[in-house]
């Protein structure tokens, strides 16, 4: 019984991951960097784009759903000062900011 169940389990987690990661594109400009499928790009620099995201607040940065996607895809969550938090994957780091309604991702060199 315990193997029918633990395997029972893992299929459980990987359909979850997948349902959670077909959530979110990712932007090879931006290190393979989970964004929102419902983010609507508004700005492009030279260090990184701008998306209006209604989920994103300042007070609260961004949904427990979204940082649980972050981590499944290998993000480490580091330190963070007042809207920004800084995630690493290997060796590239993104500077992840957040105000109402917005999402703000650089590259940090």
């Amino acid at each position: 019984m315990g193997t029918r169940h633990s395997s029972v389990i893992d299929i459980g987690g990987i359909i979850y991951y997948f349902i959670t990661m077909s959530q979110y594109n990712t932007t090879e400009d931006l290190y393979g960097f989970p964004v929102p499928r419902n983010a609507e790009l508004v700005h492009i620099n030279e260090q990184g784009k701008r998306y209006n995201w209604s989920r994103a607040t300042e007070e609260n940065g961004i949904p427990y759903r979204y940082e649980l996607a972050l981590k499944a895809d290998g993000w480490k969550k580091g330190e963070s000062e007042g809207a920004s938090v800084f995630y690493k994957k290997g060796n590239n780091t993104i500077d992840l900011i957040t105000t109402t309604s917005q999402l703000e991702i650089l590259r940090v060199k």
